[in-house]
């Protein structure tokens, strides 16, 4: 008896197949432990703080880590990348913490300090960084726009892979490249590179699409190299509806909801956690310090108390 198969029969097969092995892999990745998930601080909002204090700070609100701006106005200018990244990353371990990432502005290998930025980050062993964002070509089109970047991106990501840092581009509120999901899904599996994927926000997916969120985390979720966890939501004002960033649990995001699907997906990446709501501003820089320890501490906490209960992870 000849053993022979339709085209239509070995394609229902062949998708049956790896839906099931997919299927399998969501269970087992759901049932396993978690490895420890590190999670380090955005240093944006202490911005007023030098490398010393800085890293002082967020060890004593609880954090193992630091994402540092090397960026115009951030804690590192990119001009002085080379001499002050080190400084930056020495008072941090001085501190028991690591630099596992880093915050920059680079869209484009031709950037000009991008090289600069990248190697120098790469051989003080920072892992992550976080590119800019880059606007549509209206003249160009959307199309336009995504064949542009995938050039673009693909060299990029070389120069990545040269330096020993991954890029990730960040899903961000707005009108830009990369704030619907989908469309950085689409460049990103075009590229097809390990050494650039996205900073997978939560607060700005959940502001972007309040309900469908999950449909698009499920399509990035191959091409995260970080996450950000922050919150937020829609609220009226004298400009109209704006979206706000608030505490964490106190706004639309729901951490639990988002770790349990994290953990469904296998997605365990280095976490940055974003404080871009009001701190204290009055004062001396150490009563300033004081309460955003306070801040960051509680909203530590938090994440903790989410992580515990889904099985996400856990703080190192």
């Amino acid at each position: 008896m000849t053993n022979t198969w339709s085209r239509r029969e070995f394609l229902e097969s062949a998708t049956a197949g790896a839906a099931a092995l997919a299927a399998g892999r969501a269970v087992a990745a759901a049932a396993a432990p978690s490895a420890a998930v590190s999670v380090s601080v955005f240093s944006k909002h202490l911005q007023y703080l030098d490398y010393g204090p800085l890293a002082d700070t967020a060890a004593e609100a609880g954090f193992d880590g630091i994402d540092l701006t090397v960026r115009e106005g951030g804690h590192v200018l990119p001009e002085r990348v080379r001499d002050d990244l080190p400084k930056a990353v020495d008072a941090a371990r001085a501190a028991g913490l690591a630099v596992p990432m880093i915050t920059t502005t680079i869209v484009s290998a031709r950037d000009p300090h991008a090289v600069a930025v990248l190697e120098t980050a790469g051989r003080l062993g920072v892992r992550d960084y976080r590119l800019g964002w880059v606007p549509y070509d209206q003249a160009r089109g959307i199309a336009g726009t995504f064949g542009a970047l995938r050039q673009q991106f693909g060299d990029l990501a070389a120069l990545n892979e040269r330096s020993g840092i991954r890029g990730a581009y960040q899903n961000h509120a707005g009108d830009r490249f990369g704030c619907a999901v989908w469309d950085l899904w689409s460049v990103l599996r075009e590229v097809g590179s390990p050494w650039l994927g996205c900073q997978y926000d939560i607060r700005h997916a959940v502001i972007e699409g309040m309900s469908s969120w999950p449909n698009a985390l499920r399509a990035i979720a191959p091409f995260i190299q970080t996450v950000d966890i922050k919150d937020g939501h829609w609220e009226r004002t004298a400009k109209g509806w704006q979206p706000v960033t608030v505490p964490l649990g106190e706004g639309a995001v729901n951490l639990v909801v988002f770790l349990r699907l994290l953990k469904t997906l296998g997605v365990s990446r280095p976490v940055s956690m974003h404080f871009e709501y009001p701190f204290p501003e009055g004062g001396s820089p150490l009563v300033r310090r004081k309460a955003a320890v306070g801040l960051m501490r509680r909203d530590r906490e938090r994440l903790a108390a989410a992580m515990a209960e889904t099985g996400y992870g856990a703080l190192p």
